[in-house]
């Protein structure tokens, strides 16, 4: 069938054969559709959207454009974690050690970050030594020996998601809930799991501002995973504000430890208990979330969580001892601290805006080939519903020799609201789709 029909056929809003969407990726893989094709096809599919069938027949198409990874030689239960991302969202660099103190094997491939502030692999780099480069042989020894292992994501892993992501990158197609979808379960299917929980962020600081639209990515994602035979839920929290106090590679690990050793900020620490024993029920230890929910907590408590991620860092390469000394951790010569202009209670801290002014002082990249500081970042020293006086420490920026702090300050001055009233209490769990 001619590929124009294809287009013509999604264009007037109908849906696509599962022969029409492996002639498209396998197209596109194998450069016989070209890149103005592929292009009109995408933009039909903004328009006119996809069913959960369709996209979970683009999702297996892109899986098969690549390798594979096997998993079944590893003990025990395998249980993926994936994030749609947002502004100091560490919560992977705990919650894999903790979950696999719980007893859940968690092997996790991630990407670098883009935009607002570095990704897991920035932070984890942040650590001296540490490796994200492992050979998937070394991937699953950690798992075998550790119990859980944070690599970069391997170029045979959907080759056809980073092709068709270029093309969305410079077509505005972008912003499209089965193209997204596909995208991030392409990847998680073709990592091996065997259950997968997934935390959609939704706020000011997240890809999906409202929970209406964070709620269908979290349904087109699990309904993927259904269609592929693998169990999934997705847990939708919120990212209007930072999550944790710390925003910034070096700073966010040292929070992450601090987390593993039970004085973590309540929010960073509520959200990786509960997405935990979520793991912990779908990897089938447990079948009730009270039981999953002292398993975790038992975890934690007992140090075999700390432990856990000591034993990963050690297993990757990295410096074990920064555990018990943050001093082995890169840490920025300048400090400039931003004042609260009025007293009253802080009713926001946009998150959008101090992720760019984290990006601004280095600590994030506009693309891929940027280099990072992993040194530099910000510090909350108040949180939304503090209470604050006129000249109180509302942040803290760490920098290099200046670098991008003018920019970074006026950000996040235009991030700081302070009104009269303490603002209602926003949940940091807004909803599950299982």
């Amino acid at each position: 069938m001619r590929f124009v029909d294809v287009i013509a056929r999604k264009r007037d809003g109908h849906p696509l054969s599962r022969e029409d969407i492996t002639q498209f990726v396998t197209g596109v893989t194998m450069a016989s559709v070209p890149d103005y094709q592929a292009s009109a096809l995408l933009m039909a599919i903004v328009l006119q959207g996809m069913s959960h069938q369709e996209t979970a027949w683009l999702t297996q198409a892109m899986v098969d454009s690549g390798a594979r990874v096997d998993l079944s030689d590893i003990p025990g239960v395998k249980v993926g974690k994936h994030s749609t991302g947002g502004v100091g969202d560490k919560v992977s660099v705990v919650l894999a050690p903790v979950a696999a103190a719980a007893g859940v094997v968690v092997p996790k491939m991630s990407g670098r970050g883009l935009g607002h502030t570095g990704g897991t692999l920035d932070k984890l780099e942040s650590i001296p030594g540490y490796r994200i480069d492992l050979s998937i042989d070394e991937f699953k020894h950690v798992l075998r020996t550790v119990g859980a292992s944070i690599i970069g994501q391997t170029a045979t892993l959907a080759p056809a998601d980073k092709q068709l992501y270029s093309l969305r990158d410079v077509t505005a197609t972008i912003e499209s809930v089965p193209l997204v979808a596909s995208s991030i379960m392409s990847k998680k299917l073709a990592e091996g799991s065997s259950a997968l929980v997934l935390d959609v962020k939704c706020g000011d600081g997240a890809f999906m501002k409202h929970v209406r639209g964070a709620r269908e990515l979290a349904e087109t994602m699990v309904a993927i995973a259904g269609h592929s035979g693998v169990r999934a839920e997705a847990v939708i929290t919120d990212m209007e504000a930072p999550l944790g106090r710390s925003i910034g590679n070096a700073l966010e690990i040292v929070e992450c430890l601090e987390t593993l050793k039970g004085a973590g900020p309540a929010d960073l620490t509520g959200i990786v208990k509960h997405l935990a024993a979520r793991m912990v029920v779908v990897g089938g230890l447990e079948t009730d979330q009270n039981a999953a929910r002292r398993r975790v907590d038992d975890a934690l408590s007992s140090g075999r969580a700390l432990q856990t991620f000591q034993r990963m860092v050690e297993a990757h390469g990295g410096d074990p001892r920064i555990v018990d000394d943050y001093s082995r951790l890169a840490s920025a010569p300048g400090h400039e601290r931003l004042r609260a202009p009025r007293s009253g209670f802080v009713t926001a801290l946009g998150a959008e805006a101090i992720g760019r002014a984290s990006n601004a002082l280095g600590a994030g990249r506009n693309r891929l080939e940027d280099p990072v500081d992993h040194a530099v970042g910000i510090l909350l020293r108040a949180s939304v519903g503090d209470s604050v006086k006129e000249g109180d420490a509302v942040m803290e920026l760490h920098h290099r020799d200046g670098r991008g702090l003018d920019g970074a300050l006026a950000l996040c001055r235009q991030a700081v609201t302070i009104g009269d009233a303490p603002p209602p209490r926003r949940a940091k769990v807004l909803g599950e789709v299982r």
